[in-house]
């Protein structure tokens, strides 16, 4: 298998964009029409993910342990779509015929084998990543909506009892999907893990969102979702040791943050926090009652709000970090961010240029990559810089 060979050929193939996992999908339906089931109604975000999923396994094919890694959690992860080892073959089918309609001529035997052996090691790894899950956890939970309030127009917070436990780390996220859609989209935990196993989902209805969209407009107490297991650890306090925090959190992103203060709270409050909260203007603050309440009952936590745009200066936004970076030096703590692309790139850029290290700042990865956070973060440590954002 030439790696060389594989990556040349597939940057040829890339070139014609939109077409490749359109006639990818159309070839796939066509011979395989059983497989149609498995994907989501709109396939638009489906073929950015495939040409980004194959664009990282590609330039990966050398680095075998990076790609096994990321091939492993492919695979289990694949199971909520209901993905078995008898639809691999098919899909390599579809694969191979794709890359010989578009590299025409430059397609030739031995760059068959090579894309058939490449693709032969994929589906083991992927295959034998879920068998081996199987033993660990189920595919998917189904949890039931036992609370649901919504905060603003676009804003909900969901709680929900899976069937039994479903085991996270605070900072994490977990796929989530309704019944009428086929698709998943991923939300961090509001909370540290429960005795009742409850968990709190903070949801903004996204333009076009059919998953947001749906829990925030169209769900209801006693109707019941469906939850994957947790993926990511860059929001996860274990890289951060004992050391004391500092949280910046916009929007939504307030979520896994409030997860992380849970947390710290039930180690003992060993450790100082100061959190940050942003939102664009003060009706925009949906959980006020709850971080209060965790100010008034934690000594050990400091509490600001940033409104991030002022009437008195217009075309001016102030950001959390803005104000954080304003108030002190807070180069002796870790920092972790959260909130949208712009919010965190923001927050990147500023904690960079005032010294502070990559090792001490912790957020997820590219929020525009094609799928979940443990993918978007497999993604993003391959780029040379680190200037993306999370997807609140």
């Amino acid at each position: 298998m030439d790696a060389a060979r594989l990556k040349q050929s597939w940057s040829l193939v890339a070139a014609h964009g939109d077409q490749v996992p359109l006639y990818f999908y159309s070839t796939l339906f066509l011979a395989h029409p059983e497989t149609r089931q498995m994907f989501p109604t709109n396939m638009a975000g489906q073929r950015d993910r495939l040409v980004g999923a194959l664009g990282h396994i590609v330039s990966h094919v050398d680095q075998v342990d990076r790609l096994t890694g990321f091939l492993k959690d492919l695979g289990a992860d694949h199971r909520k779509f209901a993905v078995r080892a008898e639809h691999y073959p098919a899909v390599g089918e579809a694969l191979l015929a794709t890359l010989q309609h578009f590299l025409g001529e430059a397609w030739t035997d031995e760059l068959a084998q090579d894309w058939a052996a490449a693709y032969g090691l994929i589906a083991q790894v992927m295959t034998e990543a879920a068998q081996a899950a199987e033993a660990v956890n189920p595919p998917w939970w189904v949890a039931e909506i036992v609370g649901h309030e919504r905060r603003a127009f676009d804003v909900a917070v969901l709680t929900v009892r899976p069937q039994y436990l479903l085991p996270f780390t605070p900072g994490q996220s977990i796929g989530v999907s309704h019944p009428a859609v086929r698709a998943w989209r991923y939300y961090s935990p509001a909370n540290a893990p429960r005795a009742d196993g409850t968990i709190e989902l903070h949801v903004r209805a996204a333009p076009g969102g059919a998953v947001s969209s749906r829990l925030v407009y169209g769900s209801a107490v006693g109707d019941q979702i469906s939850l994957s297991a947790p993926v990511g650890d860059r929001l996860t306090l274990w890289s951060a040791g004992s050391a004391d925090l500092l949280l910046l959190a916009g929007g939504t992103g307030w979520a896994p943050v409030k997860a992380l203060v849970e947390q710290v709270a039930a180690e003992g409050a060993r450790r100082k926090v100061d959190l940050y909260v942003g939102a664009r203007s003060r009706s925009e603050f949906y959980d006020t009652e709850s971080i209060d309440k965790l100010a008034s009952s934690s000594p050990w936590l400091s509490v600001t709000y940033v409104v991030g745009a002022d009437l008195r200066r217009p075309g001016e936004f102030t950001h959390p970090v803005d104000r954080a970076l304003a108030d002190g030096d807070w180069r002796s703590r870790h920092v972790y961010v959260c909130g949208s692309d712009e919010m965190v790139g923001h927050s990147l850029s500023a904690l960079s240029q005032a010294g502070y290290h990559v090792g001490q700042v912790h957020h997820e990865g590219l929020g525009k990559h094609w799928y979940g956070p443990a993918w978007r973060t497999a993604v993003q440590r391959a780029a040379a810089a680190d200037d993306s954002g999370g997807v609140r």
